[in-house]
């Protein structure tokens, strides 16, 4: 059926990074056993009140910046009414007239970005686990402080419905709102779709659940624009409804038919006072927002002069961009620092499970190791082998080197008798650089390093050699 064009509009649920839950004490913290971060206000029990999570509110405001929204001075907590097992009250307390912030965007890449609706405060259900003996609730989650960010129905490509999360995720993570792990459940997105005929009225919603990644996103958008376009093509109706995406057999199923605001009985939350986001709050979040990715990609493509690949990579997470800046600073060489992070330091945090916070090395001590380098003191292999031990030991570069005795040998005297040695012990590479074969000299520059552990001047190694062969 041609002329159908889609309408996609998301909504994404992002837990905030905070200690303690949105109305309660309890930890917010994943992983735990189930039922075990609970309070009796996180159970709905009577006579409890919520008490406001201010660390929630600063983080939900640090967000609304982020995006472009605006904050608005006063908001309200309204009571959502539904029974399910997961919310022990039989409401949550969400925000529906008055929501904290209204309007921002989100950038999708090449200059262009998806507007958004709001941005509301609201508490998390808690999650049923179903069993071949039946369904389990863990409410460990219930409670957790969320932001939903809703976007306006303006994407018409499963691709930008991706970028849109991809680029929501990354500010999310780069500002410390949260760690947006789509694993664990910290970031959840529902997708509406709809299809109809260009320049018509949007067609019938329907809203598709379970998607637990970027990828899952895309491909449940374009199974449904599929579905849609051949249910209408044949002549049949679109039922709004609420659906599931099972990626194994990688298709919607039907869940329910789409609850409307009305179905919820939204009223205001006797318990809570109205929200008040004022100045200084404001102000005291956008100084802690500091740079967002896209301006430090900038940053560094133009004040560093930094290659695509490594700005791509340095820029992926705030953390790992602030150690590559206190390193470039502390070794005085932009390149070679980007080069060490990229390579010798994130390999060592995925081998030892660590997070970049808690890394043992510390810019100035790396860049005391880059400083040797420059200055001609240690080879490529002496440094590697004194990064090791700084690792090991939490030593600093002088220390390692000094100990292991690193310092490159650059004296004639010492390297002449081992190039000699090199060239005695293979004849056949020597027997090829007489005959102008060069690249052999690589296997006598081998045999030399070994002998010296790393330790001897490559150049003064090559002069050496081209002498003693007469080369």
């Amino acid at each position: 059926m041609s002329g159908l064009i889609p309408t996609i509009g998301l909504e994404v649920h992002v837990q905030l990074r905070t200690q303690s839950k949105l109305f309660s004490p309890a930890p917010n913290a994943a992983g735990d056993q189930p039922n075990t971060r609970v309070d009796v206000v996180d159970l709905g029990l009577p006579g409890t009140l919520p008490v406001i999570n201010a660390r929630a509110i600063a983080l939900a405001v640090r967000a609304a910046i982020a995006f472009g929204g605006e904050v608005q001075p006063v908001s309200h907590f309204a009571r959502k009414h539904y029974f399910y097992p997961d919310l022990p009250k039989g409401y949550q307390i969400s925000q529906y007239e008055d929501p904290y912030c209204r309007g921002g965007s989100v950038p999708l890449g090449n200059n262009r970005a998806c507007k958004l609706t709001r941005i509301h405060l609201e508490e998390d259900a808690g999650k049923l686990i179903h069993t071949d003996a039946g369904t389990l609730i863990d409410l460990n989650r219930a409670g957790v402080p969320l932001i939903e960010i809703v976007g306006e129905p303006e994407l018409h490509d499963p691709a930008d419905a991706h970028a849109f999360l991809l680029q929501l995720r990354e500010i999310v993570r780069f500002t410390g709102v949260s760690d947006g792990d789509m694993e664990l459940g910290s970031l959840r997105c529902d997708a509406n779709i709809s299809m109809a005929a260009v320049g018509a009225p949007l067609g019938t919603k329907v809203e598709i659940k379970n998607l637990n990644s970027l990828k899952m996103v895309q491909r449940a958008l374009e199974y449904e624009i599929r579905r849609q376009t051949a249910v209408l093509a044949t002549g049949g109706l679109i039922r709004q409804e609420t659906r599931l995406w099972n990626d194994e057999q990688a298709e919607t199923r039907p869940m329910r038919s789409k609850e409307m605001a009305d179905d919820y009985r939204y009223f205001p939350d006797p318990d809570l006072l109205p929200l008040c986001c004022d100045e200084s709050l404001i102000a005291n979040e956008r100084a802690n927002l500091s740079e967002l990715p896209a301006a430090r990609r900038e940053r560094y493509r133009t004040t560093f002069g930094l290659p695509e690949h490594d700005v791509t990579v340095l820029t992926s997470e705030r953390v790992l961009g602030d150690y590559f800046e206190s390193l470039a600073i502390a070794a005085g060489e932009v390149k070679a620092a980007s080069n060490w992070v990229m390579t010798d330091v994130l390999q060592a945090v995925r081998d030892r499970n660590l997070a970049l916070e808690n890394f043992p090395v510390k810019p100035a001590a790396l860049g005391e190791l880059l400083r040797s380098i420059a200055r001609g003191e240690l080879t490529m292999v002496s440094a590697k082998q004194a990064f090791a031990r700084m690792l090991d030991r939490g030593e600093d570069a002088h220390t390692a080197i000094e100990t292991l005795g690193l310092h490159k040998i650059t004296e004639e005297s010492v390297l002449a008798p081992l190039v000699a040695a090199a060239i005695a012990a293979l004849p056949a590479a020597t027997a090829d650089i007489k005959r102008g074969q060069m690249r052999a000299l690589d296997a006598l520059k081998g045999h030399v390093m070994r002998a010296t552990r790393g330790r001897a001047d490559p150049t003064a190694v090559d002069r050496l050699l081209k002498q003693q062969l007469g080369s």
